[in-house]
């Protein structure tokens, strides 16, 4: 941890971002899928551009067709989203369906049988991260990005913000000290927004929601607030840029605060570990740190596609804390199953969860009635500590 004074900055991206639209194609088609077959195996790939959504991809779900209305499910998300613009309208867009079955070669890998316990999906590497610096155990400026991005979104659903549009992008710097954020050194929000309004006026309404999201003992007189910086953001969604499934992982995980592996989340089931065992790392840390082993806690964990056991786990903790980390990871692996099958289990993931952590984030969210962030659950700190005792 550093002692030096020094800035970090996190961006997030609104539901209407075109990487995201297709993030919530890809979940939402996944959802589907799981909810009418819990086994089902896929990976959804979207794109979007101007009055166009191409699906791509693959499904072990037999006749998919016939069981789901595919062409509603998409234009029903990007209403929505609150597309209705000449060039991106939710009952004007094609869409064009390639999405097929899953490849006989992989399924091998990962059905289990009698003989043969459940693989992993894919060869990857894949993070977990936590820290003590807000409640959430997630980067401050992350956090804070993410907020920023939620709270414009709910007051313009709510017709307090009808000039803005939906696309829309925020960044936080924040200045540490210590380790710890102790105030805010810049706020930069772009909003999409209607013809007929002006940059002056778009600031004066998103400087108070913005404002309404930040602790206010962290701004100071030098905190920078910056809105629309080109001056003009009419064009935007998918007619401004193209969007693609999996380009915003950085924005999905901690923020650039922790490593990534590379592996995206959006539109693929829980028997790829790019996704269930990123919750895992996740779930891991968090605990770690809410247990106060660490202030901070990052996790690495390897898989090798058809292997039912991870080839390797590491941690990193912060330089202050006392535990050897050899017998945390003897703990670890002995009180959570890190198979995918395992993981599977212990979070609950055969549930149709992944709509909701399509935007704003995947981690740092509060674990729902429905099952969705079990991930985030703090029912791992006191098993890691008797077992460390």
């Amino acid at each position: 941890m550093s002692k030096n004074p020094y800035l970090f900055t996190s961006e997030s991206v609104s539901e209407g971002h075109p990487d995201k639209i297709a993030d919530q194609l890809s979940d939402r088609i996944l959802d589907k899928f799981i909810h009418l077959n819990p086994d089902t195996r896929a990976g959804i790939e979207t794109l979007v551009t101007s009055n166009l959504v191409l699906l791509a991809g693959e499904t072990s779900l037999k006749n998919f067709r016939e069981k789901v209305d595919i062409e509603d499910l998409v234009r029903n998300c990007i209403r929505e989203i609150g597309y209705e613009d000449e060039n991106f309208h939710w009952e004007k867009v094609e869409i064009l369906d390639k999405i097929h079955g899953q490849s006989a070669d992989i399924a091998r890998g990962v059905v289990e049988s009698e003989n043969k316990t459940q693989g992993a999906g894919d060869q990857g590497i894949m993070f977990g991260y936590a820290t003590d610096e807000t409640d959430s155990y997630m980067p401050a400026s992350l956090y804070y990005a993410n907020q920023i991005l939620s709270q414009i979104s709910s007051e313009r659903k709510a017709g307090n913000l009808k000039e803005l549009g939906p696309d829309a992008k925020s960044q936080v710097t924040l200045l540490y000290e210590n380790g710890y954020p102790v105030s805010i050194s810049k706020i930069l929000v772009s909003n999409q927004h209607n013809v007929s309004v002006n940059n002056i006026h778009v600031r004066e309404i998103l400087e108070k929601v913005i404002l309404s999201t930040l602790p206010k003992e962290w701004l100071k007189s030098d905190s920078e607030i910056i809105i629309n910086p080109t001056g003009r953001f009419v064009i935007g969604g998918p007619d401004g840029d193209a969007g693609l499934t999996g380009r915003k992982i950085i924005v999905d995980t901690y923020g650039g605060a922790a490593p990534h592996g590379g592996g995206a989340f959006s539109g693929k089931d829980p028997s790829k570990v790019d996704r269930s065992a990123a919750y895992i790392a996740r779930y891991i840390a968090k605990n770690v740190v809410h247990a106060k082993i660490s202030r901070k806690c990052q996790i690495q964990i390897s898989y090798a596609i058809g292997l039912s056991y991870p080839l390797s786990l590491y941690i990193k903790l912060d330089d202050d804390a006392k535990v050897d980390t050899k017998k945390l990871s003897n703990a670890i692996m002995k009180i959570v199953d890190l198979s995918p099958k395992g993981i599977i289990d212990h979070l609950a993931l055969k549930k149709p969860i992944y709509t909701k952590t399509s935007c704003y984030g995947h981690f740092g969210r509060a674990p729902s009635e429905d099952g969705s962030f079990s991930w985030e659950k703090l029912d791992l700190a006191e098993k890691l500590l008797s077992e460390l005792s």
